[in-house]
């Protein structure tokens, strides 16, 4: 029967003409019969054939086989490891420009079919992409360890693990430790390293289970490159537990189990994005609340004397106060959802991939800023947001989309938005 499966893999192949980026790293398209298809490894505009996953009489969903008709921007992987099935990049075979054009179409879409704003607020809405950062330029990495004690990743929608070896997308600070380490156990271990002094940290952390909840013990390591501590292990007695980043002539402290971005240059384009998104903001005389701030990031690169900072993360707000002491910044540790909002002239707001939520825009909206600049990393909740913050007199002008991880379809939007009803509580 269609849709069955074997052991040997799909038991169905059809041939599907593709359309449109949609979220998640597919292709929309549709087969002969008009059924929807979202399909992995295509491009808009190509005619696949394609290994059927899933079916049903009006949904379709699988991977590219063999490549019918390809699109121009069809590109050959630089990365051997694409070939052997590894899931961390799914955009290489498409041209950086097209890339860009594709996270623009699933914010288009995202705006169309989750936020609906009115016809006049959507049509003067601009979604752009105004930077390129370099591929190599992760210098935070997950990995697993793999059977042999390597540093590898997953493969596509599985837990087979695929040693790496290299990886076009880590910046070269990570270059020995991906080659050289070696861990015992099952597992997985974040590197995270410092472009500015050269170290890189490890963190090794046991498997979780479906629940979430941590299995077995910690790989240990038995191999590192020169350069290299290991945390939790014998040599995390060498050492402090954070590194020590400069972004955009910023120093910053980032500690091991802090949220940091992927690396110090996609982290000074975003902050350049957000303070384009804030326009006239004086870092002198304006009242900043950084709500989810991290290590203290953007209050950092803007320079904001009169901040406070909101974060919930202990490491990360004893990050943001060694970060923001000189500017005087207030940090508060406190779930967004639970502080008590003070009144500001911008925000800056950077939820979790989840999105503000009503109770994170209620947060914004009692601030009663004329600006707020809303950074997203998912299309579907940035829609939502969009809409509750409109809901309560703020117009989005313009989207900027920041090229965070390249080769992939992960989306980094940087939404401005204005206030144009009186201030909450009617100040």
């Amino acid at each position: 029967m269609a849709g069955d499966h074997s052991a040997d893999g799909p038991a169905t192949t059809l041939e599907v003409v593709l359309e449109r980026a949609v979220a998640g790293g597919v292709v929309l398209g549709r087969d002969h019969g008009g059924r929807v298809a979202l399909v992995r490894g295509g491009l808009p505009g190509e005619r696949v054939g394609i290994d059927v996953d899933e079916e049903s009489p009006t949904l379709l969903r699988g991977a590219v086989r063999t490549v019918l008709d390809a699109s121009a921007r069809r590109v050959d992987p630089e990365c051997a490891n694409v070939g052997r099935g590894c899931g961390g990049c799914d955009l290489q075979h498409a041209s950086r420009s097209l890339q860009r054009e594709m996270r623009a179409e699933v914010v288009r879409d995202a705006l169309q079919h989750t936020a609906r704003l009115p016809g006049s607020v959507a049509a003067a809405l601009t979604i752009e992409e105004t930077e390129e950062v370099p591929v190599a330029s992760r210098t935070t990495l997950r990995t697993v360890v793999t059977d042999d004690g390597t540093l590898g990743l997953r493969r596509f929608g599985s837990h087979d693990r695929i040693s790496l070896g290299t990886c076009p997308v880590a910046h070269p600070v990570l270059a020995a430790s991906i080659r050289e380490a070696r861990f015992e156990g099952p597992g997985e271990v974040t590197l995270r390293g410092s472009v500015a002094t050269g170290e890189v940290i490890a963190l090794p952390a046991a498997l979780r289970d479906r629940s979430g909840r941590r299995r077995g013990r910690a790989p240990v390591a038995r191999r590192v490159p020169d350069g290299m501590r290991v945390l939790d292990g014998p040599q995390d007695r060498t050492g402090p537990r954070w590194i020590t980043e400069t972004v955009a002539g910023v120093s910053l402290r980032v500690s091991a189990r802090s949220f940091f971005q992927s690396g110090p240059g996609p982290a000074a384009a975003l902050g350049r994005a957000v303070r384009r998104a804030l326009g006239g903001f004086d870092p002198h005389r304006d009242r900043l609340v950084d709500l989810y701030g991290g290590v203290g990031l953007f209050t950092s690169l803007l320079g904001a004397e009169h901040s406070e900072v909101i974060e919930w993360s202990s490491p990360a707000v004893a990050d943001a106060r060694v970060n923001t002491a000189q500017l005087g910044s207030r940090v508060t540790r406190s779930d967004v959802n639970r502080w008590r909002p003070a009144q500001a002239d911008a925000v800056v707001a950077d939820p979790a991939r989840s999105g503000l939520g009503s109770r994170g825009v209620d947060a914004v909206v009692a601030t009663g800023a004329d600006t707020v600049a809303l950074v997203s990393c998912d299309p579907a909740s940035m829609a939502r947001d969009l809409a509750g913050l409109y809901e309560h007199g703020y117009v989005p002008g313009r989207i900027e989309l920041v090229d965070m991880f390249p080769h992939t379809h992960h989306v980094e939007a940087v939404s401005t938005l204005r206030r144009t009803g009186p201030r909450a509580g009617g100040g």
